[in-house]
C-alpha cells in the first residue's frame, strides 16, 4: 500500500483557496500511484480556528466544501480534517472529525477523542470528544486505524501524567489495526519535533504497528507549524520523513518500507531561522501585506529582524528606517547602512533630534522643577513609533517591531514606542539566543556585520547608555528567564539552583509587574514551550506574583 502524505500550508477561513490546494495535492499524490492520500488536521477550516468555531456559517461551509470535494476523490482515497455537527441532544454541538473518502463517498467519519486545552490550545471549548475510538476500517484488505493528534499524546511510557483516562490508540491497536494514520495540527517550539517523534516510534514498536502522521505547515498568528510528517515501521523506526517548514508531498511504499527522508534542520539555530522566517512570510502575506518596514537602530536585534523579513518577503518589500538622535553614535548609522547593504533593502534616514526638542519646549513648562528620567528617554522612542507607523499608513507596509523576549520579559522597553507594529518576530528569543541566531547566519560570511554585533547593547536614549547599566548581563539574566517563565519554576527554586536571590527577586519582580505592557504587544512568533501571548495568560492585577507571594 503506497500512502500519501500532503504536508500542506492553509489560511484559516479561506475555504476556496484550501479547497483548491487539497484537490492539487489529492491529483499530485494520484498520478504518483498512492493508494491514500492523507492530509493535517482540520484541513479545510485551518488550524485554530478559535471563536470562529462559534459561527454557524463558518461550520455549514466546511462542510459545504467537504461534500465539495468528495465528488472529486476517485481511486485514490483521501483523509481529510473537518468539523462536523454533535447530532447528540447533549455536549458541545460540533466534534474535531475526519473524513475517510472513497471514489466520491465518505467511507467513515471518525471524531477526536482526546482534546488539548492547555498552553496554545483551547479544544474543550468549542469541541465534544468522542468517547470512543471510531477511527477504524479495512481498505484494500488492511485494517486501518484513524486518529486525530492529540489522541496519540496519552503513551504511558512517554507521559508519566496522563491528562487522560481514555486510550484510544490503544483501543484500536486492540482490534488489530495493521497501520495506524494520524492526522496532525501540532505546532513547533523548539525541542518539539525531537518529542514528537519519540512519542510514535514508542506506540509503534510497543504495539508493532506502523504510523504514517502527517502534520500542518506554516503559521497561522503567532502559531508556527513545522511539518516533519514522517512515517514509522513495526519497529518503531522513522523510515520516512518530510522536509521541514515547507509544503511536500511524501510518497512512501508500506508494503515494503520505502520512503524518501528528506533533507531537514542540521541544528536548532537553523530550525528557529527557518521557523521565524516561515512565520514573517505567513503573517503578512495572510494579512494581505506584501510590504514590511523596519527602525533599523544599528543593534542586533533590528539586524536580526531586518535579515530574517528580507529572507521571508524578499529584499525589494523591506523598508529599513534609521531615526538617528543627539544620542546616537556614527557607528550606528555606518551599520545600518552596511547591513542594508548587505542584505539589499531599502533605507531611509528620518532623524529625529528636532522633532525632539519640540517636544521638550512644549512639555518643559508642565515639567517645571522635575529632573530628567525615563519619560525624556521614552519621547524618543514613541517619535520613531510614529515615524515607522507613518511610513505604514502611507505606503501600506507592515511595522515589524524588533523587540527580543528578555527586553519583553522585565519592561526593557517602550510602549507604543519601540513596541508598536503589526509584528513582534523575535518576541520569543532571549537576547543570548539572538546572539547564536546571528552567528548561524553569519557562518560562511558576514552578513550581519561584525560591528553590529560586538557592540555592547545599547538603546542610545542617553550619553554613553548601556543595557547592563540596568540589566545584569544577558547571560546572567536569560538563564534566569527561561527558568521562572518557560520551566515555571519559582524564585526560591531558581535561587536553590545558584543564582543570587537578590538578582532573581529583580528579575522576576519586573517581569510580574510588566505583564500590562506585554498585553499590549504586537502578536509574536513562537518558538519556545512558553511564549508570550495566547498560550500564556496571567492577570495583569494580581498580587500573587506567581508560585511566590511578596
Amino acid at each position: 500500500m503506497k500512502i500519501a502524505l500532503a504536508q500542506i500550508n492553509t489560511i484559516i477561513g479561506d475555504f476556496e483557496n484550501n479547497l483548491k490546494k487539497v484537490i492539487k495535492f489529492t491529483k499530485k499524490a494520484e498520478k504518483r500511484g498512492a493508494d491514500i492520500v492523507i492530509f493535517p488536521e482540520l484541513t479545510f477550516t485551518g488550524y485554530p480556528p478559535r471563536d470562529l468555531l462559534e459561527k454557524k456559517s463558518f461550520i455549514e461551509k466546511n462542510i459545504e466544501i467537504l461534500h465539495r470535494y468528495k465528488k472529486t476523490v476517485g481511486e485514490t482515497a483521501a483523509v481529510v480534517g473537518f468539523v462536523s455537527w454533535n447530532k447528540n441532544n447533549t455536549g458541545k454541538p460540533i466534534f474535531n472529525s475526519g473524513a475517510f473518502i472513497h471514489k466520491g463517498e465518505i467511507k467513515l467519519i471518525f471524531d477526536k477523542c482526546l482534546l488539548p486545552t492547555y498552553d496554545v490550545f483551547d479544544e474543550a471549548r468549542y469541541f465534544e470528544p468522542s468517547k470512543k475510538a471510531k477511527g477504524f476500517l479495512e481498505f484494500k484488505g488492511k485494517k486501518i486505524g484513524l486518529t486525530i493528534c492529540e489522541d496519540f499524546w496519552n503513551e504511558p511510557e512517554i507521559f508519566q501524567h496522563r491528562l487522560y483516562q481514555y486510550d484510544p490508540v490503544e483501543d484500536l491497536a486492540n482490534k488489530g489495526v495493521d497501520l495506524f494514520i494520524s492526522i496532525m495540527a501540532s505546532p513547533y517550539n523548539v525541542g518539539k519535533i525531537d518529542f514528537r517523534e519519540k512519542i510514535y516510534k514508542t506506540v509503534a514498536k510497543k504495539y508493532g504497528i506502523p504510523i504514517a502522521t502527517v502534520n500542518l505547515i506554516g503559521g497561522n498568528d503567532d502559531i508556527l507549524f513545522d511539518g516533519n510528517s514522517f512515517c514509522v515501521d513495526s519497529n518503531g523506526k522513522i523510515f520516512s520523513k518530510a522536509y521541514d517548514f515547507k509544503e511536500d508531498l511524501l510518497v512512501v511504499d508500506f508494503e515494503n518500507g520505502i520512503g524518501k527522508i528528506k533533507e531537514t534542520s542540521k541544528s536548532e539555530e537553523e530550525e528557529i531561522l527557518k521557523a521565524l522566517i516561515m512565520g514573517t512570510r505567513d503573517y503578512t502575506h495572510k494579512c494581505s501585506f506584501k510590504s514590511a518596514v523596519i527602525g533599523l537602530s544599528g543593534g542586533i536585534d533590528s539586524a536580526l529582524t531586518a535579515k530574517i523579513a528580507a529572507d521571508a518577503l524578499g529584499s525589494e518589500n523591506v523598508v529599513g528606517v534609521m531615526m538617528p538622535s543627539m544620542y546616537s553614535s556614527e557607528g550606528s548609522i555606518k551599520d545600518s547602512e552596511k547591513l542594508a547593504k548587505n542584505i539589499g533593502i531599502s533605507l531611509k534616514n528620518v532623524p529625529i533630534s528636532e522633532t525632539y526638542y519640540k517636544y521638550l519646549k512644549i512639555l518643559n513648562p508642565h515639567f517645571e522643577g522635575k529632573e530628567k528620567d525615563k519619560t525624556e528617554e521614552n519621547l524618543q522612542a514613541r517619535i520613531r513609533g510614529n515615524i515607522l507607523m507613518a511610513f505604514s499608513n502611507k505606503f501600506g507596509h507592515l511595522v515589524l517591531s524588533t523587540g527580543n523576549k528578555s527586553e519583553l520579559a522585565v519592561g526593557y522597553s517602550t510602549l507604543y514606542g519601540d513596541m508598536c507594529g503589526g509584528l513582534a518576530v523575535i518576541s520569543d528569543l532571549l537576547k543570548t539566543r539572538v546572539y547564536k541566531v546571528v552567528n548561524f547566519i553569519n557562518r560562511n560570511e558576514e552578513i550581519i556585520p561584525h560591528e553590529i554585533v560586538e557592540k555592547p547593547p545599547s538603546a542610545e536614549l542617553r550619553p554613553g547608555q548601556k543595557d547592563q547599566d540596568e540589566l545584569p548581563p544577558y547571560e546572567v539574566l536569560d538563564p534566569i528567564l527561561s527558568l521562572y517563565i518557560e520551566d515555571l519554576l519559582s524564585p526560591s527554586d531558581i535561587v536553590s539552583q545558584g543564582y543570587p536571590e537578590k538578582i532573581v527577586k529583580k528579575i522576576t519582580t519586573m517581569v510580574d509587574k510588566n505583564e500590562y505592557k506585554r498585553r499590549q504587544a504586537p502578536p509574536g512568533l513562537r518558538i519556545t514551550s512558553k511564549a508570550f501571548g495566547y498560550g500564556r495568560r496571567l492577570p495583569i492585577v494580581q498580587k500573587f506574583f506567581l508560585n511566590e507571594g511578596k
